[in-house]
């Protein structure tokens, strides 16, 4: 179905949005399965842990596979989202829609930001929304610093 799609507009599109598109989509896909192995592999053994520790002792440990399920995906759903930032500031910077000093300039609400879309995103607990919140950060500031580089060689 996308390579139908882009049959359809690639014709229509200068050698330059066509590298951009390609080289967005490719790097999108990537960050998403890599954002979703970090969510997997990192994340969801400390949130986890994180539960069965604060279960009461006197309380046996039950886990329904739904909520289980629930979980993981929602983990790696929202990780794998999460990780696309870095894609969507490059492809605003380079449409000319936003510049790089007003990104700069709304650094502290990025970390205000992120945390609320740590919240909104990830399940109801803060050590979730913590691990979601950090990488989300440190991806905005790769976002910028790509969007730096590749502004300084234009």
């Amino acid at each position: 179905m996308f390579y139908q799609f882009w049959r359809f507009i690639s014709p229509g599109l200068y050698k330059k949005e066509k590298k951009l598109i390609l080289l967005s989509f490719v790097s999108g896909f990537i960050l998403f399965f890599v954002g979703m192995a970090f969510a997997y592999y990192l994340i969801f053994p400390i949130v986890f842990n994180f539960f069965i520790l604060m279960t009461p002792s006197n309380v046996s440990l039950m886990i329904d596979i739904s909520n289980y399920l629930d979980l993981i995906l929602s983990l790696l759903i929202s990780f794998g989202l999460a990780f696309e930032v870095p894609v969507i500031i490059l492809i605003l910077v380079t449409l000319g829609w936003v510049k790089v000093k007003t990104l700069e300039e709304a650094r502290p609400y990025m970390v205000v930001i992120a945390f609320v879309i740590g919240a909104i995103l990830t399940p109801p607990d803060v050590i979730s929304q913590v691990c979601l919140a950090i990488p989300l950060w440190f991806l905005y500031e790769l976002g910028l610093f790509v969007s730096k580089r590749i502004n300084l060689k234009a």
